[in-house]
């Protein structure tokens, strides 16, 4: 009888020792390296390593320098400029538009502005240098974690990250302006199929649609009247609220550079003239309320009077 409980009872053991092995979950750690091994594979991706920077394993951040960049070293007090597009792993979430998607702020802010903390490590980790441009993979638990972000239903694609998504950013830190925004003029004619524009000693591409029929020249003190419609280079309009009957009426000194420099080079009354303007010339790095930091923009202007 005694042999026979010990016997059940050694099976039974034996049984609760392999249902437990049967049952070990992956850590969150290990989940996430294996669902971005599995992304690379899948993407025929190349080039990408593992974050080793600290001398050791502590990331699990997998990432490619695209282009090393150089200068001194980014630290989390410096301002940092860049562009991204990023998207999640399950393609829930996807955001390609580099126009609109740009940040301008303190490295150390990168996390407060609700980007993942696994950016901002990649940035000063990995990133580090001006001019510098990588795609990084960021495992989940460094980006959203188990709840995601955002709202609404998780089957509304771009509506919210779901829980335990890993993302993929690619990220572009800009130092040089001035050839920055030419890449990006120049790019957005090519996939635009425009032509036939020239292009002004600061950079600021024009393009004169209808000739003038009036005269008078227009001069930082003329005061105009014209119709206008401003917009981002990635189609999204910011200004139409002088695109018809209502006519803007302003002295041409108020008007930012990008504008008022073609207008008193290149038009008159009667004048129907395109411009493209690099973000220098327009609001900067700052931006404005409908104008992300650094954008280029693309205004249409038609004068109807000028008062010299």
């Amino acid at each position: 009888m005694k042999q026979t409980i010990g016997t059940l009872l050694l099976l039974f053991v034996i049984g609760l020792l392999s249902c437990r092995k049967d049952k070990i979950q992956l850590n969150i750690h290990q989940y996430d390296d294996q669902q971005i091994k599995n992304y690379i594979a899948a993407n025929g991706l190349t080039g990408m390593k593992r974050d080793t920077i600290n001398g050791g394993d502590s990331t699990g951040i997998y990432y490619q320098i695209i282009n090393p960049g150089s200068g001194t070293p980014i630290d989390y007090p410096d301002l940092i400029t860049f562009a991204y597009t990023v998207r999640t792993f399950d393609g829930g979430y996807v955001s390609n538009d580099s126009i609109a998607n740009h940040y301008y702020d303190y490295v150390g802010h990168i996390n407060k502005n609700k980007f993942p903390l696994g950016l901002q490590i990649a940035v000063h980790d990995l990133l580090k240098y001006p001019n510098a441009s990588m795609r990084v993979l960021i495992p989940s638990h460094l980006a959203y974690g188990v709840n995601g972000t955002g709202s609404g239903s998780s089957q509304v694609a771009n509506n919210r990250v779901n829980g335990n998504q890993c993302m993929d950013y690619y990220i572009h830190a800009v130092n040089n302006f001035p050839v920055y925004d030419n890449q990006v003029i120049k790019s957005y004619m090519a996939e635009n199929g425009l032509t036939g524009y020239s292009m002004t000693t600061d950079s600021i591409y024009y393009k004169v649609l209808t000739p003038a029929t009036g005269s008078d020249m227009i001069a930082d003190y003329s005061t105009i009247s014209a119709t206008y419609t401003g917009q981002l280079l990635d189609g999204a309009i910011f200004d139409s609220a002088h695109n018809g009957t209502n006519y803007y009426t302003t002295l041409v000194s108020d008007l930012i550079p990008g504008v008022s420099e073609p207008l008193k080079s290149f038009a008159s009354v009667g004048t129907k003239i395109s411009i493209l303007i690099p973000s220098s010339k327009a609001y900067g790095i700052k931006g404005q309320s409908g104008i992300p930091a650094f954008s280029c923009l693309r205004f249409t202007w038609d004068i109807v009077t000028v008062t010299p």
